[in-house]
């Protein structure tokens, strides 16, 4: 039996001041192997399998049929095999991750004739953002915004040089909807100039690889300052000594992971141990994983699947 399979990474959105605008591809995946059934069934493996192997309302599921279903099309059985390699609900796109998968599958058993511009505007729709959608489904660095009821204007490039990261994960989870609840209605001139300014710095330092710049840019006005105290990770690791191997921290999504950039001329477990002792000091704690940045999206694996 023909087996559809498709690998999706992680992904970590708006990057500071890039707010609900930019996000990175981690390599870190989610890979799906599926085959029609006589019935629905997950067999899933690695971080949370025990959420992931849930048949009811699995996002994956779900966003499967919907889309089929919106679409008039024969809605299939599926057996799901899962290899997760990222936590849920922690800042580091699985919810995007699963909705694309989602659609994937509905394009491929339902031979809808749809481009990426249009998954990517189904899963952002559903998100509510396209950021992470966006990296998730293109790889390396992507910028992206709606345009119309469902399609998406992405722009995308692999960053130049090395960027390596290290991920601050800690236990709890923080649900986008409380993140959300904690900004503002409105900002000040001063506070949206601010962050235009650095979000654009921030893509030229990605594009130049000019690490400097990076370090300069990561200040977000817009929602890190109202979320930190729902994320005490934050504060701890914005603090870091710059000359210990950390260029900058920001919140990876909405939080409460915190992502790093690390200066790749340092010994990286060495500042992992730093960052670790920092941690431990201040009566913090978090998983912390190195990881770095993958050209690869899942539209490369989907569209090897396709031809």
């Amino acid at each position: 039996m023909s087996t559809f399979r498709i690998n999706l990474p992680a992904t970590s959105a708006n990057l500071g001041p890039a707010f609900d605008a930019a996000a990175l591809a981690l390599n870190l995946s989610l890979r799906v192997e599926v085959t029609k059934a006589k019935k629905f069934s997950i067999v899933a493996t690695g971080r949370d399998s025990a959420i992931c192997s849930r048949v009811e309302n699995h996002l994956i599921l779900t966003t499967y049929q919907e889309v089929l279903e919106s679409e008039t099309k024969t809605v299939y059985p599926l057996a799901l095999s899962i290899a997760n390699e990222f936590p849920i609900g922690k800042g580091l796109g699985s919810s995007a991750a699963a909705r694309l998968a989602g659609i994937a599958l509905a394009v491929h058993f339902g031979k809808l004739r749809w481009s990426s511009s249009r998954i990517i505007g189904e899963a952002s729709q559903r998100e509510h953002h396209p950021d992470n959608a966006a990296a998730c489904w293109k790889g390396g660095l992507a910028v992206a915004r709606m345009c119309g009821v469902a399609e998406a204007q992405v722009a995308s490039f692999a960053p130049k040089g090395k960027w390596p990261l290290l991920l601050a994960i800690p236990d709890g989870i923080l649900p986008t909807e409380n993140a959300r609840a904690v900004l503002p209605d409105k900002y000040s001139r001063a506070d949206a100039v601010a962050n235009i300014q650095n979000s654009m710095l921030l893509l030229a330092a990605f594009f130049q690889g000019d690490r400097k710049l990076l370090a300069s840019s990561l200040v977000d006005r817009i929602h890190q300052p109202y979320r930190a105290r729902l994320c005490p990770l934050l504060p701890a690791l914005q603090d870091f000594p710059a000359n210990a191997g950390v260029l900058g921290a920001v919140l990876s999504g909405a939080g409460p992971s915190v992502l790093m950039f690390l200066d790749p001329r340092a010994r990286l477990e060495k500042t992992k141990a730093r960052v670790e002792a920092c941690l431990k000091e201040r009566g913090l704690k978090a998983e912390l994983l190195l990881t770095s940045i993958t050209k690869r999206g899942g539209e490369a694996s989907f569209l090897r699947r396709s031809r």
